[in-house]
């Protein structure tokens, strides 16, 4: 397991969510917290003037110091996504953090900051846009390709400490090419666990160690596109975490011109999104 929690906060109100879901991982993993401050728009001229990480520290110490959570708080000043970058490779971090509250107008220019988060950071990403708490259900989305093996880990992990039940969710999408293995999976997708397939072996193999976790899981299979059929299953499901790989763990021109799925959702839904790379 990574060695701490890093929870990115630049003082809006927004990201307070990162605060609270944070120092709840820290405590299930029982992990030491920084709360790291970046102070956006430094003012030399505003000295005596309240700076919004004032208002966030103090609750969120309250708040650690409450749940017995180890923490340090630093502070520094920049752009979130390149501070946040610099600090989670010192400790090889989890990366906490929710909306930053930035204004209408510098989204539409440079677009959420979320996606340049996924892009940058190597690290475990957690992103919480709403608090949910506690953690009853995970769903964990596979690809069957092996590249979320790193985020099914942590998110089974994170399952055992809290006694959540587990689903492993597979999307099926349109398939057109014609080979055996894709027209199997196609005519055979409602029984896609009982196939000789890639996807099917893998989705047994996931249910195995869950099982073997001592976990309550089991295996849910949609057919359509796979940004709509996440979304509905997590609504459908009324699931308090998704985890989910990244197209950054595929090293192939692929990410240049697929949707990036997680970005996708995390711009969408309002759970506590987990993601993580593969790591050899």
């Amino acid at each position: 397991m990574t060695s701490d929690i890093l929870i990115v906060t630049n003082g809006a109100k927004e990201s307070f969510p990162a605060v609270e879901q944070g120092a709840w991982l820290a405590g299930v993993l029982d992990s030491p917290i920084t709360l790291l401050g970046i102070n956006e728009r430094p003012d030399p001229a505003a000295i005596d003037s309240a700076n919004p990480l004032e208002a966030v520290f103090e609750k969120a110490v309250g708040l650690f110091q409450a749940q017995g959570v180890r923490y340090r708080l630093e502070v520094r000043n920049g752009s979130a996504e390149k501070v946040a970058k610099e600090e989670s490779v010192k400790h090889d971090s989890v990366v906490v953090l929710g909306p930053l509250g930035r204004p209408q107008f510098q989204r539409l220019v440079t677009g959420r900051s979320i996606r340049t988060f996924i892009e940058e950071l190597e690290q475990p990403l957690f992103y919480v846009p709403e608090t949910r708490l506690p953690v009853k259900k995970v769903l964990i989305s596979v690809g069957g390709l092996g590249y979320d093996v790193n985020a099914e880990h942590l998110a089974m992990q994170v399952a055992v400490k809290c006694g959540a039940d587990v689903t492993f969710l597979h999307i099926v999408p349109p398939i057109d090419l014609d080979y055996p293995t894709a027209k199997e999976m196609n005519e055979h997708w409602q029984t896609l666990t009982e196939t000789d397939t890639p996807v099917g072996r893998s989705l047994r193999h996931s249910l195995e160690n869950a099982n073997a976790a001592g976990l309550t899981a089991s295996v849910r299979v949609r057919r359509g596109n796979v940004i709509e059929e996440i979304f509905a299953e997590m609504n459908g499901g009324d699931y308090d975490l998704l985890c989910m790989g990244s197209s950054y763990s595929v090293h192939s021109l692929r990410q240049m011109y697929s949707a990036n799925v997680t970005a996708e959702i995390m711009e969408k839904v309002r759970r506590p999104v987990m993601t993580a790379r593969f790591r050899s």
